[in-house]
């Protein structure tokens, strides 16, 4: 018994040592992580306090030269010819509105600020450091010009910017000129061209050199490219088994179009030959299709496997890339430049990827989308999608948070869930402009401008 007990005791104190262990084990990590933590921190604080320095050095250079400026403006306020014009000062609204996105904010500017800061050592170790002037980091640079993009905030077009085309399940295309949309005060606007098709309608794509062409693809799987100025098709291609949900026109070559459709291929089309030029099996409904705007050669394809598969047409036997993240459908692909490539789907997050370097780059939450096309639209600083909420989000690409919201008002705002099941169904940037076109399922279409 006395030996039981001792190795009873033995053990219990193996247990109880072995307990202290793990114990010291975890608080030794934990202040190790906090301690990385504290460092990256004060290295963080470094990066501040030196760019408040460069950003106050700054400030005091341009507050002489607008001094030196306004007094030569002064000279001439007393000239009764003199047209003087005068700004505000710093708009407290907008130093409001960004320290309410001061946490999307943060991650961008550190992001950006770590970054050139890795490859500036990079570039001592290789002695071409170009940052030679004092107090000076592009990171900070770079960070501005999101910043300034940023507080601007509070379909298809043409060619020209000077049309638009609407489709839907009304089973027609209807044009309508831009400017006659702004200036007449009509509740109601007419189009200036409709044409009449045998199936709903699905996608539209203005071509890029023809400005009287347009293509379309609808509910039956036809692909048809029509001519605006006849209102007559010109092409008719019925290859696809099922639905067409996506059709796009290549900016590089005119004459070549790509389709999607349920029936899960990809279609090449040349407007001089009837028959597909190329046919990519993909073994998943095809959502959206589009050519990458630098390439006549590369196409971007958003599928029912949650994937964006990325194709050089030269080698369709396997996609260059297969970008993954997305949980649910790809509903959506839109290129906002040559390398960047937006996704949206319907787990309700949209997605940025870097097409030239094979990477993900940004992850963008804040708008819902779980059943419904809802659009998306892109230029090369912004992306714009709907939400089942009625909604219309805008993000910056630099920031994973909204950067502004819009909600359709409906006849139904305070009653039945009618009101509640209207969603953005479409959206779409005027080029490199403020200006969207915006519709949703109700049938109401707005023009929307990001302002300051």
């Amino acid at each position: 018994m006395a030996l039981l007990a001792e190795k009873t005791r033995k053990m219990e104190q193996e247990e109880a040592d072995t307990n202290m262990r793990i114990l010291l084990d975890f608080l030794y990590c934990l202040s190790k992580q906090k301690l990385d933590d504290l460092n990256e921190i004060q290295t963080d604080l470094q990066y501040i306090e030196e760019d408040i320095n460069y950003v106050e050095k700054k400030r005091i250079q341009l507050s002489r030269e607008n001094d030196r400026f306004s007094l030569k403006l002064g000279m001439f306020a007393d000239d009764p010819n003199s047209k003087l014009v005068t700004q505000s000062g710093p708009n407290a609204s907008k130093k409001k509105w960004v320290r309410a996105k001061l946490n999307a904010l943060q991650e961008c500017y550190l992001q950006k600020r770590r970054n050139w800061v890795r490859q500036a050592c990079k570039e001592q170790e290789r002695g071409t450091d170009t940052s030679n002037r004092e107090g000076y980091n592009p990171g900070l640079e770079d960070f501005q010009s999101v910043l300034t993009n940023f507080t601007r905030c509070s379909i298809e077009f043409d060619r020209d910017d000077e049309l638009f085309a609407t489709t839907g399940v009304s089973r027609r295309i209807k044009i309508f000129e831009f400017s006659k949309v702004m200036n007449e005060p009509e509740d109601v606007h007419c189009p200036v061209v409709e044409m009449s098709t045998r199936s709903k309608l699905s996608c539209v794509s203005w071509n890029k050199y023809m400005k009287n062409h347009i293509a379309s693809s609808d509910y039956e799987g036809i692909v048809t490219v029509w001519d605006v100025t006849t209102r007559q098709s010109i092409m008719e291609y019925e290859e696809h088994e099922k639905r067409a949900w996506s059709v796009d026109f290549s900016q590089n070559e005119p004459s070549m179009l790509v389709s999607g459709s349920d029936d899960c291929k990809v279609k090449i089309w040349c407007t001089k030959q009837e028959a597909s030029v190329l046919n990519i099996d993909m073994k998943a409904n095809i959502c959206s299709v589009k050519y990458n705007p630098g390439s006549s050669i590369h196409v971007a394809v958003g599928s029912a496997d949650h994937h964006i598969h990325y194709y050089d047409l030269r080698n369709i036997s396997q996609p260059l890339y297969v970008f993954r993240g997305h949980r649910k459908t790809v509903s959506y692909v839109k290129f906002l430049s040559s390398d960047e490539l937006a996704s949206s789907s319907t787990d309700s997050t949209l997605r940025l990827w870097d097409v030239k370097e094979n990477l993900a780059l940004r992850t963008f939450r804040g708008h819902t989308n779980e059943r419904n096309f809802v659009g998306l639209t892109v230029n090369s600083e912004y992306i714009a999608c709907g939400s089942e909420t009625n909604e219309v989000f805008v993000y910056h690409k630099a920031i994973s948070k909204p950067a502004a919201s819009h909600r359709f008002s409906t006849d139904l705002e305070n009653g039945g869930d009618d009101a509640r099941s209207y969603f953005t169904s479409a959206v779409c940037w005027k080029s490199d402009s403020p200006t969207m076109l915006t519709a949703n399922s109700q049938g109401t279409i707005k023009v929307l401008v990001l302002a300051a």
